[in-house]
């Protein structure tokens, strides 16, 4: 095919983006949680993260032609896969040799390049929240984007679902079978994340294809009404608590509440450990859990994030595939008031927990508690 008749796409990958989420940093923002990721053990993975995009749009290879950042934000990608392209060259470049070099100023530079660029049709950005910040910064809503989630705080309703529907959501883009619209670029204060307190911001839109089925919703907080139907869920689960037994209490103000009920201190935005109606250890990163739980009987209990429907792989990546393989799967309790339930569309619940085998063993139908004497069955997808 004449390189004129391609699609030209512009492809930008924050290699580092997630590496604080399952060393429990809630994210990764800035040279010094870098290195505290690194130093816990922390792995890149936003690069499969893109690999499992390329890999789904292999079949239209022919009809693609990337631009791209040098080396791990985008070329080895894409050499891996076969895909034509070409990657622009910057001064900034010039002394960016290993992963663990990126910053936010070459995202940022990386725009800049792709965005005086003629008929480009689409940029492809893989990251987090703080990557689509970056992005929007400079695009603002004079280029479509769409963002691929790698990073740990995916609030932003830029971003695909995950990378596997992102295919479709871009091809359909590129076929003219879906429209355009402004998303919301949202990101949180991660020092006050990590003390506890969720402070959102919206920094401005980006323009995105957008499809209900392909396209993730930003994230909505519990209003204060939901406090009452949090306390008769907490009721339900704290009556059948069994002794000896470890309860994995993720993130939010609905696992908040079981913890208040008991009287226990709980990191809100953490993984606590409860055993025997106490908190013995709180805000823990992967490893810590899997040496905590070793043999013993453990649980999981976890709510959706409010509109997305999320209940693994959004904001507690501490539970990791290798924590969910140990706990199992039938030792998931997922409760969630009715009202958070009602705005996630149609009810389904969704998990990207970055193991594609294990996200489909997943999935299927669940029992969902909202309330002290009522379950909702739910299917997660």
């Amino acid at each position: 095919m004449n390189e004129s008749n391609k699609f030209y796409l512009g492809l930008i990958v924050n290699p580092i983006s997630g590496m604080g989420g399952s060393v429990g940093l809630k994210g990764t923002d800035g040279r010094e949680i870098l290195e505290k990721s690194i130093a816990l053990g922390a792995q890149p993975n936003a690069l499969n993260r893109t690999k499992e995009l390329l890999e789904q749009l292999k079949s239209v290879r022919s009809k693609l032609h990337f631009i791209t950042c040098p080396k791990y934000m985008g070329e080895f990608a894409l050499e891996e896969y076969e895909f034509t392209y070409k990657v622009f060259d910057d001064p900034i470049f010039e002394n960016y040799g290993e992963i663990y070099d990126t910053t936010k100023k070459h995202t940022k530079r990386a725009a800049e390049i792709l965005k005086n660029i003629e008929n480009l049709k689409l940029i492809i950005f893989v990251g987090g929240d703080g990557t689509a910040r970056d992005i929007q910064n400079v695009i603002d809503t004079s280029i479509p984007c769409v963002g691929i989630p790698a990073g740990v705080k995916i609030y932003s309703s830029v971003f695909a679902m995950n990378p596997r529907v992102a295919s479709n959501l871009i091809l359909r883009f590129l076929w003219d079978e879906i429209p355009l619209k402004q998303a919301e670029v949202l990101d949180i204060d991660e020092e006050k994340f990590r003390d506890g307190k969720l402070v959102s911001q919206l920094y401005g839109y980006l323009l995105v294809p957008y499809s209900p089925d392909f396209s993730q919703c930003s994230k909505m907080g519990s209003p204060d009404s939901d406090l009452d139907n949090q306390e008769r869920i907490a009721k339900r689960i704290v009556e059948n608590l069994e002794e000896d037994t470890n309860y994995l209490i993720g993130p939010g103000t609905t696992t908040k509440a079981i913890t208040d009920m008991l009287n226990q201190e709980k990191s809100i935005l953490g993984v606590d450990l409860l055993r025997n109606k106490e908190i013995i250890a709180k805000d823990l990163n992967e490893e810590e859990i899997l040496n905590l739980i070793d043999k013993d009987k453990t649980k999981i209990i976890i709510s959706p994030i409010g509109r997305q429907g999320f209940i693994l792989g959004r904001g507690n990546l501490q539970l990791s595939p290798a924590v969910i393989k140990r706990v199992g799967i039938q030792n998931i309790i997922i409760i969630s008031t009715k009202y958070k339930l009602h705005t996630i569309p149609n009810q389904i619940l969704r998990t990207d927990i970055r193991d594609l085998e294990l996200d489909d063993k997943i999935r299927g139908l669940y029992k969902v508690i909202v309330d002290y004497d009522e379950i909702r069955i739910c299917e997660v997808k």
